[in-house]
């Protein structure tokens, strides 16, 4: 139970469903929030299950260990994280203006860029590959779906009811929000980070 509440609770930060839920408000129509809130969070738990995995195995076909990329996994949550403290909710490694201009053009958004890549980027791939490496053989792995079960659960709730987190945690509410998940972000990046160089540094 502990290793899925650590599990739950790190993917949870990292996919930031408040500011996803905030940021689909401006891009779709309220008729069209249950939809889009369904195929989004599905989209994040299959992409999130085929990389637990399917993330190892890409690692070890070109050949990169595991410390590199705690490493640099550490680096993007930390820029993620500093944007998040910055009140930016969506950062560069996350996704580009373009891509977010383009999505209000377009009747589906759920897929690209809410799900892809402003829900599941790159801190959210790299976290999983850690936490799949981390939890070797096939029971550590069923916990780790089932965190990311749990997860796409929260996303799903979070998007599904955003008009309604939104008025009761206002402006103010939801920025005090994303800054939180930015210094709990910033703590998990900084594991990844010393934790690789530690190891890369031990295997010197």
């Amino acid at each position: 139970m502990r290793e899925i509440l650590f599990d739950t609770i790190s993917l949870i930060t990292i996919l930031n469903p408040i500011a996803a839920a905030a940021i689909m408000l401006s891009l779709v129509r309220y008729s069209d929030i249950p939809e889009v809130s369904k195929k989004a969070s599905l989209a994040v738990f299959v992409g999130s299950v085929i990389t637990v995995l399917t993330g190892g195995l890409l690692l070890k076909f070109f050949g990169i260990n595991i410390p590199s990329i705690k490493a640099i996994g550490g680096v993007i949550l930390l820029i993620i994280a500093l944007h998040l403290i910055q009140g930016q909710n969506i950062s560069p490694t996350n996704s580009t203006q373009a891509e977010h201009d383009a999505a209000t053009k377009k009747d589906d958004v759920a897929i690209i860029p809410l799900a892809i890549p402003i829900l599941f980027g790159p801190g959210m791939i790299t976290t999983l590959i850690v936490l799949s490496e981390k939890h070797e053989g096939l029971i550590h792995k069923g916990i780790l779906i089932v965190a990311v079960a749990l997860a796409s659960v929260v996303v799903y709730l979070a998007l599904r009811y955003a008009n309604l987190i939104s008025k009761f945690l206002g402006v103010n509410g939801l920025k005090i929000v994303t800054r939180i998940m930015g210094l709990i972000i910033g703590a998990i990046s900084f594991l990844f980070l010393v934790g690789g160089i530690k190891e890369l540094w031990l295997n010197l």
